[in-house]
């Protein structure tokens, strides 16, 4: 157990050192790596919405899955399954999406917000805590989407597969796939493909191997009193915070900028912000793990966390398309609609699926 947690927080403090240097090498300040955005870029480059700030096939997403499914195969742990209530996974999936765009990133982020001295990133983690307590409250109750079944492994490989065409697309730019232009906004800012695909690799092994989830470090340790996912998210946050500020040193420019104003893609409302992340927390409970390890899980061949993603990569076309994403400048009135939609929503799907003895 005490290697176990050795190798956990290794892992966390060498991501956190790979999405500071992420934004060092052209990534958004504070998004040296966030699955919620990065997957709402990689929908804006497919045209899944107009945004045309945040369009941008993000070469981290593919590198995550890929780094997920090449260690999951060189361990025989590529397994695929899936069938378990796909329909409620990618309506979820949506809801969770809704959350993070309110508050501006997933949880992954809100720790790399914190790393960068963003303040309002503290009224998002006490959200997010509320939002995974509710879900716990179900849990002990019997919730469950009921039991995946074994698929054939062309099935699961098929997740792994959009992937390689994503990078592909990437890499040839053919037209119809769009681009933020130069100074158009986030998602103009990134780093050279070589340089973002091997750290999506080496985060998506990494990830796999240690189990990291920021959901289930919380859900662990509020059920069982288990802590060692946590430590890994612990570790990103030092490790990402020394290295903010050792490139500021090093660089003269500023990586970590203490307070609640002036912050990259961020706004101000606290209330907001905590409601879009207990939204994404609670969902992200009934899905079963974050953003980040939906990705991965994916990468393994689990079907059901790849339709969760698409229900993720569906939400941000709807938020963008539809006027529910914040911007620097607050939450947006549909925004709030949505959020509180979302929270009916998913409600009704936890209080449907607990009580109920698995058929």
């Amino acid at each position: 157990m005490k290697n176990e947690k050795t190798v956990i927080a290794g892992a966390g403090v060498v991501i956190g050192l790979i999405a500071a240097a992420l934004v060092f090498f052209g990534n958004p300040a504070n998004m040296g790596f966030c699955i919620a955005c990065f997957l709402r870029d990689t929908s804006g480059a497919l045209g899944l919405h107009s945004a045309a700030a945040v369009q941008y096939i993000r070469p981290e997403i593919i590198g995550l899955v890929l780094g997920s499914c090449i260690l999951a195969l060189v361990n025989k742990e590529f397994k695929p399954r899936g069938g378990s209530a796909p329909v409620t996974r990618f309506v979820l999936g949506m809801f969770v999406m809704i959350g993070c765009l309110m508050f501006l990133g997933c949880p992954f982020r809100m720790i790399l917000r914190l790393a960068g001295g963003d303040l309002n990133a503290v009224f998002g983690l006490v959200g997010f805590v509320a939002g995974i307590l509710a879900g716990v409250f179900f849990l002990k109750r019997g919730y469950t989407l009921k039991r995946s079944y074994k698929m054939q492994k062309t099935e699961g490989a098929l997740f792994p597969v959009v992937e390689i065409v994503l990078l592909v697309l990437l890499l040839a730019a053919p037209a119809f796939i769009h681009f933020t232009e130069p100074d158009g906004g986030p998602g103009a800012k990134h780093a050279a493909i070589v340089i973002s695909l091997a750290a999506g690799l080496i985060v998506g092994a990494l990830a796999q191997k240690t189990r990291l989830c920021m959901v289930g470090g919380i859900r662990d340790a509020v059920l069982f009193r288990e802590y060692k996912l946590l430590i890994g998210f612990a570790a990103i946050l030092i490790s990402a915070f020394v290295g903010n500020l050792i490139l500021s040193a090093v660089t003269g420019n500023t990586y970590f900028h203490l307070g609640f104003t002036g912050q990259a893609v961020a706004h101000t409302d606290g209330l907001w912000n905590a409601l879009g992340m207990m939204l994404a927390g609670f969902g992200c409970v009934l899905l079963g793990g974050c953003p980040l390890r939906q990705l991965v899980l994916a990468g393994e061949g689990n079907t059901d966390s790849a339709v969760a993603v698409f229900g993720l990569m569906t939400g941000a076309a709807i938020a963008h398309n539809f006027g529910l994403a914040s911007s620097a400048d607050g939450p947006t009135a549909n925004g709030k609609i949505a959020v509180v939609i979302g929270f009916v929503v998913v409600c009704v799907i936890a209080a449907l699926n607990s009580g109920k003895k698995e058929a």
